[in-house]
Protein backbone atom coordinates (compact mmCIF):
# COMPACT_ATOMS: atom_id res chain seq x y z
CA UNK A 1 0.00 0.00 0.00
CA UNK A 2 1.55 3.63 -1.20
CA UNK A 3 2.17 6.13 1.76
CA UNK A 4 -1.11 8.34 0.85
CA UNK A 5 -3.70 5.43 0.31
CA UNK A 6 -1.89 3.98 4.02
CA UNK A 7 -2.62 7.78 5.30
CA UNK A 8 -6.03 7.65 3.85
CA UNK A 9 -6.80 4.50 5.52
CA UNK A 10 -5.34 5.87 8.90
CA UNK A 11 -7.39 8.77 8.79
CA UNK A 12 -10.55 6.75 8.02
CA UNK A 13 -9.91 4.84 11.21
CA UNK A 14 -10.00 7.82 13.36
CA UNK A 15 -13.10 9.50 11.77
CA UNK A 16 -10.97 12.08 10.05
CA UNK A 17 -12.84 11.12 6.48
CA UNK A 18 -15.74 13.97 7.26
CA UNK A 19 -12.89 16.59 7.54
CA UNK A 20 -11.31 16.13 4.28
CA UNK A 21 -14.94 15.77 2.62
CA UNK A 22 -15.26 19.54 4.36
CA UNK A 23 -12.18 20.99 3.08
CA UNK A 24 -12.56 19.27 -0.39
CA UNK A 25 -15.77 21.21 -0.45
CA UNK A 26 -13.96 24.35 0.88
CA UNK A 27 -11.91 23.91 -2.00
CA UNK A 28 -14.20 23.31 -4.49
CA UNK A 29 -15.87 26.62 -3.12
CA UNK A 30 -13.04 28.84 -3.71
CA UNK A 31 -10.71 28.85 -0.03
CA UNK A 32 -8.59 26.61 -0.90
CA UNK A 33 -4.66 28.53 -0.65
CA UNK A 34 -4.58 30.94 -3.63
CA UNK A 35 -3.16 29.55 -6.64
CA UNK A 36 -0.97 31.24 -9.44
CA UNK A 37 -3.00 32.85 -12.08
CA UNK A 38 -1.45 32.67 -15.83
CA UNK A 39 -2.99 35.94 -17.39
CA UNK A 40 -3.65 35.66 -21.26
CA UNK A 41 -3.51 38.87 -23.65
CA UNK A 42 -6.14 40.46 -23.12
CA UNK A 43 -7.91 43.22 -26.10
CA UNK A 44 -10.50 45.72 -24.11
CA UNK A 45 -13.60 47.01 -25.83
CA UNK A 46 -11.48 50.69 -26.42
CA UNK A 47 -8.99 48.01 -28.50
CA UNK A 48 -6.47 48.27 -26.03
CA UNK A 49 -4.19 45.53 -25.12
CA UNK A 50 -3.08 44.12 -21.80
CA UNK A 51 -0.31 41.67 -21.54
CA UNK A 52 0.01 38.83 -19.36
CA UNK A 53 3.19 40.64 -17.99
CA UNK A 54 1.68 44.09 -17.27
CA UNK A 55 -0.53 42.63 -14.40
CA UNK A 56 2.78 41.96 -12.40
CA UNK A 57 2.81 43.46 -8.69
CA UNK A 58 -0.75 44.25 -9.08
CA UNK A 59 -3.94 43.37 -7.06
CA UNK A 60 -6.76 42.90 -9.35
CA UNK A 61 -10.70 42.29 -9.16
CA UNK A 62 -12.37 40.85 -12.24
CA UNK A 63 -16.26 40.76 -12.92
CA UNK A 64 -17.88 38.53 -15.53
CA UNK A 65 -21.20 39.54 -15.88
CA UNK A 66 -24.11 40.29 -18.91
CA UNK A 67 -25.70 43.29 -20.47
CA UNK A 68 -29.43 41.08 -19.54
CA UNK A 69 -28.30 40.12 -15.69
CA UNK A 70 -30.55 42.67 -13.58
CA UNK A 71 -28.07 41.71 -10.40
CA UNK A 72 -25.11 43.09 -12.48
CA UNK A 73 -27.05 45.91 -13.07
CA UNK A 74 -27.05 46.32 -9.35
CA UNK A 75 -23.17 45.13 -8.97
CA UNK A 76 -21.40 47.20 -11.67
CA UNK A 77 -22.40 50.61 -10.12
CA UNK A 78 -20.10 49.31 -7.12
CA UNK A 79 -17.52 47.88 -9.06
CA UNK A 80 -17.36 51.69 -10.80
CA UNK A 81 -17.14 53.42 -7.40
CA UNK A 82 -14.01 50.81 -6.46
CA UNK A 83 -12.27 51.82 -10.11
CA UNK A 84 -12.75 55.27 -9.13
CA UNK A 85 -11.09 54.89 -5.93
CA UNK A 86 -8.42 52.69 -6.66
CA UNK A 87 -7.41 54.04 -10.12
CA UNK A 88 -3.76 54.71 -10.51
CA UNK A 89 -2.47 52.44 -7.84
CA UNK A 90 -1.50 48.94 -8.06
CA UNK A 91 -4.96 47.43 -8.29
CA UNK A 92 -6.77 46.22 -11.67
CA UNK A 93 -10.65 46.27 -12.42
CA UNK A 94 -12.03 44.50 -15.30
CA UNK A 95 -15.40 43.91 -16.41
CA UNK A 96 -15.68 40.71 -18.62
CA UNK A 97 -18.76 40.30 -20.62
CA UNK A 98 -20.48 37.13 -21.11
CA UNK A 99 -22.38 38.53 -24.68
CA UNK A 100 -22.09 37.86 -27.72
CA UNK A 101 -22.14 41.04 -29.51
CA UNK A 102 -19.38 43.80 -28.65
CA UNK A 103 -21.22 46.85 -29.93
CA UNK A 104 -24.21 46.16 -27.66
CA UNK A 105 -21.81 45.84 -24.70
CA UNK A 106 -20.17 49.15 -25.56
CA UNK A 107 -23.60 50.88 -26.01
CA UNK A 108 -24.97 49.20 -22.21
CA UNK A 109 -21.55 50.86 -21.07
CA UNK A 110 -21.99 54.10 -22.12
CA UNK A 111 -25.34 54.05 -21.31
CA UNK A 112 -24.91 53.33 -17.63
CA UNK A 113 -21.45 55.47 -17.43
CA UNK A 114 -18.84 52.86 -16.46
CA UNK A 115 -15.00 54.05 -16.85
CA UNK A 116 -13.78 50.86 -15.85
CA UNK A 117 -12.08 48.51 -18.20
CA UNK A 118 -13.87 45.96 -20.36
CA UNK A 119 -13.43 43.00 -22.49
CA UNK A 120 -15.59 40.44 -23.66
CA UNK A 121 -15.08 37.27 -22.49
CA UNK A 122 -12.77 34.47 -24.17
CA UNK A 123 -12.73 30.64 -23.64
CA UNK A 124 -9.39 31.20 -22.13
CA UNK A 125 -10.96 33.49 -19.44
CA UNK A 126 -14.25 31.99 -18.85
CA UNK A 127 -12.80 28.61 -17.89
CA UNK A 128 -9.60 29.88 -15.85
CA UNK A 129 -12.60 32.13 -14.03
CA UNK A 130 -15.00 30.65 -12.90
CA UNK A 131 -15.63 26.94 -11.99
CA UNK A 132 -19.98 27.39 -12.68
CA UNK A 133 -21.90 29.80 -14.59
CA UNK A 134 -23.19 32.84 -12.16
CA UNK A 135 -23.62 36.06 -12.82
CA UNK A 136 -22.14 38.34 -11.58
CA UNK A 137 -19.46 36.19 -10.44
CA UNK A 138 -15.81 38.58 -8.80
CA UNK A 139 -13.00 36.93 -8.70
CA UNK A 140 -10.02 38.52 -7.08
CA UNK A 141 -6.27 38.51 -6.89
CA UNK A 142 -3.10 39.60 -5.00
CA UNK A 143 -0.21 41.64 -5.60
CA UNK A 144 1.76 38.42 -6.41
CA UNK A 145 -1.26 36.96 -9.10
CA UNK A 146 -2.35 34.79 -7.20
CA UNK A 147 -5.81 33.86 -7.25
CA UNK A 148 -7.97 34.31 -3.97
CA UNK A 149 -11.76 33.97 -4.33
CA UNK A 150 -14.54 33.82 -6.43
CA UNK A 151 -17.53 35.27 -5.66
CA UNK A 152 -20.49 34.46 -6.67
CA UNK A 153 -23.81 37.12 -7.65
CA UNK A 154 -24.38 40.43 -6.86
CA UNK A 155 -21.94 41.85 -3.25
CA UNK A 156 -23.17 44.88 -1.54
CA UNK A 157 -21.02 48.42 -1.98
CA UNK A 158 -19.41 48.20 0.90
CA UNK A 159 -18.13 44.48 0.59
CA UNK A 160 -17.17 45.31 -3.08
CA UNK A 161 -15.52 48.89 -2.13
CA UNK A 162 -13.58 46.46 0.64
CA UNK A 163 -11.94 44.68 -2.09
CA UNK A 164 -9.27 48.03 -2.35
CA UNK A 165 -7.33 46.43 0.59
CA UNK A 166 -6.05 43.43 -2.14
CA UNK A 167 -3.78 46.17 -3.36
CA UNK A 168 -2.13 47.13 0.59
CA UNK A 169 -0.77 43.23 0.35
CA UNK A 170 3.16 42.74 -0.71
CA UNK A 171 3.86 42.52 -4.22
Amino acid sequence: MNGSRRSLCALAACGCVPMLAAASRANAQGTAPPLQFEWPEIVLLDGTVWQPESWRDRAAVVVLWATWCPFCHGHNPHVEKLWQAVRGGPMRVLGVSIDRDPDLVRRHVRERGYTFPMTMATDVLRTRLVQRPVTPTTVTFDRRGRLLQRIPGEMLEEDVLALARLSDGPA
